[in-house]
């Protein structure tokens, strides 16, 4: 298998947490471990397939570990690793400064 090869810091960071729901999944997986069912719950608007995709994809780059817990019924919950909690020291200033833009976002943003 060919390695991938970056032109620079940014295009490597966006290769691993690039798209709309991974940044939203490692906020919320920041709060603690979850079962998919509440990450579901907790990214409105993602589809059961998107969630199962980024989640492989996330496991895939280290940012996400998967547990099950062989038990009746099964139980399978999602953390971070310490590769992952390393994003959410990124992610805090990305959310403020969002938080801080929201509105002109809002009113320059199409649906």
């Amino acid at each position: 298998m060919k390695r991938k090869t970056f032109t620079c810091g940014l295009d490597a960071a966006i290769a691993v947490m690039g798209g709309k729901w991974k940044a939203l999944i490692l906020w919320e997986l920041s709060q603690g471990p979850l079962r998919f069912g509440e990450l579901k719950r907790s990214v409105p608007g993602i589809s059961e397939r998107m969630l199962i995709l980024q989640l492989r994809e996330m496991q895939t780059t280290g940012l996400v570990a998967r547990e099950v817990y062989h038990q009746v019924p099964p139980k399978v919950e999602y953390s971070l690793t310490d590769f992952g909690h390393s994003l959410i020291s990124v992610l805090i200033p990305l959310g403020k400064w969002g938080e801080e833009h929201m509105e002109h976002i809002e009113a320059t943003t199409s649906a």
